[in-house]
């Protein structure tokens, strides 16, 4: 008898463990729509949301940037990342910035300018934010500002700069609360303005109704199968997928990537993120799936608080068509069904 319960012990521990250890399932396969497809995020998540759509803009047609600063403001340099393009001391150089992205198009270390015509662009930031300046903001949407004026063939590209809101270093969310002032985990202020629903219709357009409550699927999906070439990007085991019912149901479907903050990743802060950010009801309305790829927090390449990668630490091509974020999240958008 003892035997008994001792290998229905065993049998249980291993069932367990095999549970625990469960692999999440692969992307699934959208109707993706290619004229459909935009990057957004918060503080490191806007760099990267920047870097995506200036790497790839035949890709990433709309991007929308909460709290960042200007595509290739850190140079590959972690002192400047923390001075100039976070505390704005000295405040970022848009018009360099812009020429050096120019240079850096045509050795095609980043994609052609042209494809940036009919780019949609959104550059939201708090007045009261002080972790990343609002000069530093400011310059982010001057840099596309220039490069829209000064680029043969970019007159058409849309840009609109939201600074004269006033909350810190958060993502905004529709509920009302005492934290709209503070930077506190999980970094959703509520402000009582829906920063998703102002994302969705700068980026899709105008909605045809207001948004409720989210009627789909938030899946998790296995991030290792699209590491590019094998090679660790430095990203979490898991990351997440939010479907709404037309996308479920084989509809033609857009897509949006939503990178999280530094510290706002799943590890962090559970599924605060991914569920409460407020990207998913609104997903619904625009049929429109909700990527949230997740970082994980690393001593060894240097990455404590689980940031994008906005200074270099995976390397100096980091933001570039060779960087290995970028190309695991080039993977991961073609795995579902971008026909590119």
């Amino acid at each position: 008898m003892r035997r008994f319960a001792g290998l229905l012990f065993g049998l249980i521990l291993l069932g367990g463990a095999a549970w625990a250890d469960e692999a999440a399932a692969p992307l699934p396969k959208l109707r993706l729509e290619p004229a459909r497809v935009a990057v957004a995020g918060l503080s490191s998540g806007a760099y990267m949301a920047t870097q995506a759509q200036m790497a790839y803009p035949e890709l990433f047609s709309g991007a929308a940037m909460v709290a960042g600063g200007p595509y290739g403001c850190a140079a590959g340099r972690l002192d400047l990342a923390l001075s100039t393009c976070m505390k704005g001391v000295p405040a970022p150089d848009a018009a360099a910035l812009v020429a050096r992205a120019r240079q850096r198009s045509a050795a095609g270390e980043i994609g052609p300018l042209k494809d940036l015509a009919h780019a949609r662009v959104y550059l939201l930031h708090g007045k009261d934010d002080a972790l990343v300046a609002p000069a530093v903001a400011e310059a982010g949407a001057r840099f596309y500002q220039l490069l829209r004026d000064g680029e043969p063939g970019l007159k058409t590209m849309q840009v609109h700069d939201d600074g004269d809101r006033a909350f810190a270093h958060n993502l905004p969310i529709a509920a009302i609360g005492d934290d709209c002032d503070k930077s506190v985990s999980p970094y959703l202020g509520h402000c009582g303005f829906d920063a998703a629903g102002e994302i969705f219709s700068q980026l899709f357009g105008k909605p045809e109704h207001a948004a409720t409550t989210a009627r789909g699927e938030l899946r998790r999906f296995d991030q290792d199968a699209y590491r590019p070439g094998g090679t660790d990007a430095l990203l979490a085991k898991e990351g997440y997928i939010y479907l709404p019912p037309d996308c479920l149901a084989g509809k033609p479907c857009g897509l949006l990537v939503a990178f999280h903050g530094c510290k706002q990743n799943a590890d962090a802060v559970g599924e605060a993120f991914v569920k409460d950010a407020g990207f998913n009801r609104w997903a619904d309305v625009y049929d429109v799936a909700v990527l949230y790829p997740q970082t994980r927090a690393s001593t060894a390449p240097l990455n404590p608080q689980a940031c994008w990668d906005w200074w270099g630490y995976s390397g100096t091509d980091y933001d570039s068509r060779q960087g290995v974020q970028l190309r695991w999240l080039v993977g991961a958008v073609k795995a579902l069904g971008l026909p590119h």
